[in-house]
């Protein structure tokens, strides 16, 4: 069962314009989902896919399912073809949809004998309610797996195949207890979640941890930064939880909104899933005038691994703070031996949060676990106080004729630059050198810098051989699902590659 700490009465599972689900009715909520899929023949180790829009519903379903059983969550933009290659790899025995979907994933499910329920929510419901109604039975198949799995989810699968993650219900307990501590969650909390609930920075991050704090989160439909100011209004969030182009388009708002600003009483803000620009950071805490919580997570450790810690103690710009759950050290990713302070190598973890291994994939786990350490692929540093310091994605790191360049530091640099919203660094092929360093910027709204100036502030503040020899001037960088800006591939859609 997932832990669900709140007092009876206590509001649970919100939204905007809804009143909110209390414990006690969220806990009847997952008994009748349980029930429901035991009486389609499903128990626990079967997996369930879940194609729903962001919101309250797709939160409690979550629960339901998660707490007895095997939650796949997927994008639910995703093409036929995808929703085949996920749900063939996954194994799913049931779809979850809501009432009226048009969902690809549905003619999916129906040609791989999966059975199908839809979600209904009455008229004024309460967020998160909804009866669960079994249109079409699973076949009676008995699949043996492993008990106790709560969640599957996919790797990126960037430069391969994508690898099934199975994080049991002690990874997640273990997981949403390090955020309601690190944060200080309390059951006077209240989160606003925009990030999706596909992705485990939604359900961990936000869902979870309030949950283990016996604290309330409220669900928008997905992300719109048009909308935010307003959501906040109705909830009177104490804190939200995104990655920094949401962050970024926040800001861009701001402006327009100061009197809900001014009305505002947030105890703070958490940035994950990527790499927050100082400047961001700044301009976060002097907009909303609180601090703003920096954390490091990654799927396979059921989201978080280090957070900054919360005032009096020090936060740093630039860090992703200290162990924040798992044990924390860098590893040689050459040798496999353990760093000292200050040298620079390999992120690996290890904890009640880390998952036990990628599924059916021993090639993938006897390279991604060494001496009982995960090796995240991530480099960076610790320093002498405990705080990590990333400096890149081991596979995002540019190799210019044997000079390594951090795509981190780069854009710390541009980001600088005063006419300058967004950047991104990444690597472009070269004929002699093997790769050539390039970077994608966003202007700020009004402003237009040449790429001969940029490359002149680079210069100013970098080594000569890690100042990109291509700057590229966009309207947007193209993003994934989550929101977060990706470099790898992003030669190829930029045209850049041969």
């Amino acid at each position: 069962m997932i832990d669900l700490m709140g007092a009876a009465d206590a509001p649970a599972i919100g939204a905007p314009g809804r009143h909110a689900m209390s414990y006690r009715d969220l806990a009847g909520q997952i008994s009748e989902t349980q029930d429901m899929l035991g009486h389609a023949g499903l128990a626990d180790g079967d997996r369930v896919a879940l194609v729903l829009p962001n919101g309250p519903e797709m939160a409690s379903a979550f629960l339901g399912v998660a707490s007895g059983l095997t939650a796949a969550p997927l994008n639910p933009a995703y093409r036929a073809d995808e929703f085949r290659f996920y749900l063939e790899d996954l194994d799913a025995r049931l779809l979850i949809v809501e009432e009226g979907s048009r969902s690809d994933a549905i003619a999916v499910a129906r040609d791989l004998g999966m059975g199908l329920a839809e979600i209904c929510v009455g008229e004024n419901a309460k967020a998160g309610a909804f009866n669960l109604r079994l249109r079409e039975e699973p076949d009676r198949r008995k699949v043996t797996r492993n008990a106790g799995t709560a969640l599957v989810l996919h790797t990126s699968g960037t430069t391969s195949r994508p690898k099934i993650v199975p994080l049991s219900r002690d990874n997640l307990a273990a997981s949403s207890a390090n955020i309601a501590q690190c944060l200080a969650l309390s059951p006077d909390d209240r989160a606003l979640n925009i990030m999706p609930l596909f992705h485990i920075h939604g359900l961990v991050g936000a869902v979870l941890s309030s949950m283990r704090a016996g604290a309330s989160v409220h669900c928008a439909p997905g992300f719109n930064p048009l909308r935010f100011f307003a959501w906040c209004e109705d909830v009177g969030p104490t804190w939200y939880t995104a990655v920094p182009t949401m962050h970024q388009a926040i800001l861009a708002r701001a402006p327009r909104n100061a009197a809900t600003l001014a009305s505002l009483d947030l105890r703070l803000i958490r940035s994950s899933s990527a790499s927050l620009p100082s400047r961001i950071m700044e301009e976060l805490e002097t907009t909303f005038g609180c601090p703003v919580i920096e954390s490091y997570g990654m799927t396979e450790a059921s989201h978080q691994m280090t957070s900054n810690p919360l005032p009096p103690a020090p936060r740093h710009a630039g860090s992703v703070g200290i162990a924040a759950g798992p044990e924390v050290a860098i590893m040689d990713e050459e040798d496999g031996h353990l760093l000292s302070v200050g040298e620079t190598g390999e992120v690996v973890i290890r904890g009640a949060n880390v998952t036990g291994g990628y599924e059916n994939n021993d090639a993938a786990n006897g390279a991604a676990f060494v001496d009982g350490w995960f090796r995240t692929g991530d480099q960076g540093l610790l320093d002498d106080r405990g705080y990590l310091w990333l400096t890149g994605r081991l596979k995002e790191i540019i190799n210019r004729g044997g000079e390594k360049i951090s795509p981190l530091e780069v854009d710390e640099v541009l980001m600088a630059h005063p006419a300058v919203d967004q950047a991104v660094t990444f690597a472009v092929p070269h004929a002699t050198l093997g790769e050539e360093v390039a970077v994608a910027i966003v202007p700020k709204d009004g402003e237009a810098p040449s790429e001969a100036s940029l490359r002149s502030f680079a210069d100013e503040r970098l080594a000569t051989f890690k100042v990109p020899r291509r700057v590229v001037i966009l309207d947007e960088i193209p993003k994934g699902a989550t929101g977060k800006l990706q470099r790898i591939g992003l030669a190829e859609k930029l045209g850049l590659a041969p």
